[in-house]
């Protein structure tokens, strides 16, 4: 197994609804994201994927998330946009254009502070 990863971030602003404190007003953070792919096998060039491939899949996340209010997107509409469900957002629009026979995406981890992140893997 192989596990290739890029870090990239974005800056937007959120606010969690009823959350019983200063996060349900409205805040921004310069959020720093880590994806991670798994590959069970490499190709015939010797790598599981072309970083090049990796890095722009996730551009193209990050440049819709990029300096926007994450509550009016359609995926927060109805939950809250939380590092948690930004995590599981990102890992799930992966799927969509990074999975193949030899790799897929493995994690995702959102920070919205320096020391403050969450991981999301399934299973």
């Amino acid at each position: 197994m192989y596990d290739i990863f890029t870090r990239t971030h974005f800056s937007s602003g959120h606010h969690l609804r009823n959350y019983p404190g200063n996060c349900e007003r409205p805040h921004g953070h310069n959020w720093k994201v880590e994806v991670t792919v798994r590959a069970t096998e490499l190709d015939e060039l010797g790598m599981g994927i072309d970083f090049k491939n990796l890095k722009k899949a996730v551009n193209v996340i990050m440049e819709e998330l990029d300096h926007q209010n994450l509550n009016e997107l359609p995926a927060f509409q109805k939950k809250n946009p939380s590092s948690e469900n930004i995590a599981a957002y990102i890992f799930d629009r992966l799927r969509e254009t990074l999975t193949s026979e030899r790799y897929r995406p493995y994690s995702v981890t959102v920070c919205e502070t320096e020391n403050c992140c969450v991981t999301y893997r399934e299973g």
